[in-house]
């Protein structure tokens, strides 16, 4: 190539500089300032030049590399290097603007950087934190979103958690999580978990960490729920199949024969319990009917999925919810998960969602009371009702010869079992 001058390598422009200098073979040349490139291009040629040259040369010598500014005669390596070249240091662009524009030339790339730069510095500036809280519905790369609607619902005010940040707190479907966000960037579509403040109403880091909960021990109730209501429902079922925390039940009876209206007032005497008791409601192929009275009633369901869903999104609904018990259960607390149906899940999902309430000795505790056609085996109580005696409009339809709790002497006592043994031997005659 022909030897070039120094004014012609002063006016070309770094791009350019980078394919004569790899034509020349000069050794880390992406790495030098474009001082110190034009010296090492020069000195390469054999020196420095006069600026006096023949003007054939001249001409050649400037024509060369403004051929090459649209990218023509460089090699495809070259090109793919410029390409994964990291950005520029900021020391090395105020050269870059200082000469251009007193040659008149690549101005217009230079206000485009500035416009870039400044746009960039808008992104990182400090903004007002806004707090917020939400559901954790995590996705399948390991990241995750807190969903900010109702019933956790995505919906446009969704945020976005890190991966990074789901590992740390071993955080999981349901969980409930507040903490500052930031808005979202220019390549971003939603705004961004700061930190993790609180999980499940308590500060994270003082969540507990330790063994999972599925093999945490379990331990039959112990501790039974006083409800003290006077509805007649709610009644029957505390001192004839007595419920304890941790207890696995099932409201079990043909179809009519009050299932949906049982679990509605069980609904309603756990929240006027109150207190530490977190209580969800998750409806599984409800009417929407059934679907618009649970949201009405004090406890709103956490989600509702009507029967014309497919039994998975059933199945899914139910999960997030059964996750959040666990968690708040594995943490120290005490929740109740009520599932109106179990009807439609597949077989598996029921019992997996049925098997997860257990009281944890010296710890917190998961209830989950469902309704279902039949028992599914494993519960700790089944209320039986009776289409007969529903047939005779007769409420609660409690048929006791089929109704049980395992072991209730330990939620009423010795007195308490004989009493309910002996109403039902009464029944039975």
């Amino acid at each position: 190539m022909p030897v070039l001058e120094r004014s012609a390598l002063e006016d070309s422009p770094l791009a350019d500089l980078h394919a004569i200098a790899s034509e020349l073979g000069i050794d880390g040349f992406r790495r030098l300032r474009k001082e110190d490139l034009i010296d090492a291009v020069v000195a390469r040629q054999g020196g420095d030049t006069a600026d006096g040259g023949a003007a054939a040369d001249d001409e050649e010598a400037t024509a060369r590399p403004r051929r090459r500014r649209g990218g023509r005669g460089r090699s495809r390596a070259a090109r793919d290097e410029d390409e994964q070249e990291p950005a520029p240091k900021a020391e090395s662009a105020p050269a870059e603007r200082v000469e251009r524009p007193e040659r008149g030339r690549g101005r217009g790339k230079d206000e485009s950087r500035a416009k870039d730069e400044s746009r960039a510095k808008d992104d990182g500036r400090d903004e007002p934190e806004r707090a917020v809280e939400g559901v954790v519905e995590l996705s399948d790369n390991g990241s995750g979103f807190l969903r900010l609607g109702k019933g956790g619902r995505p919906s446009d005010d969704d945020v976005y958690v890190s991966a990074a940040q789901v590992r740390r707190c071993e955080l999981v479907d349901g969980d409930r999580v507040g903490g500052p966000v930031r808005p979202p960037r220019r390549s971003e579509r939603f705004p961004s978990l700061v930190r993790v403040d609180t999980i499940n109403g308590r500060p994270a880091d003082e969540v507990s960490e330790g063994v999972r909960f599925d093999e945490l021990e379990a331990a039959f109730p112990t501790e039974r729920f006083a409800f003290g209501a006077e509805d007649e429902a709610v009644k029957v079922v505390e001192f004839l199949t007595p419920i304890g925390r941790g207890s696995r039940v099932t409201i079990a009876g043909a179809a009519h024969t009050g299932k949906s209206e049982t679990l509605r007032r069980l609904a309603e005497a756990f929240a006027a319990l109150g207190g530490e008791l977190e209580t969800s409601v998750v409806l599984a192929g409800a009417r929407p009917e059934e679907i618009a009275e649970w949201k009405g009633g004090p406890v709103a369901p956490v989600a509702a999925v009507s029967f014309a869903s497919s039994a998975d999104a059933q199945a899914q609904a139910v999960d997030r919810a059964i996750e959040q018990g666990k968690r708040v259960a594995a943490r120290g607390g005490h929740a109740v998960v009520l599932v109106d149906t179990l009807d439609d899940l597949p077989q598996g999902a029921a019992r997996k969602a049925l098997a997860a309430a257990r009281n944890i000795p010296g710890g917190g505790s998961l209830t989950v009371i469902a309704t279902a056609s039949a028992p599914l085996g494993g519960e700790t109580t089944v209320v039986a009702l009776d289409a007969e005696l529903a047939g005779e409009r007769r409420f609660p339809a409690i048929d006791l010869l089929a109704s049980r709790t395992l072991r209730p002497e330990l939620l009423v006592g010795e007195a308490g079992a004989a009493a309910i043994a002996e109403a039902v031997r009464e029944q039975a005659e």
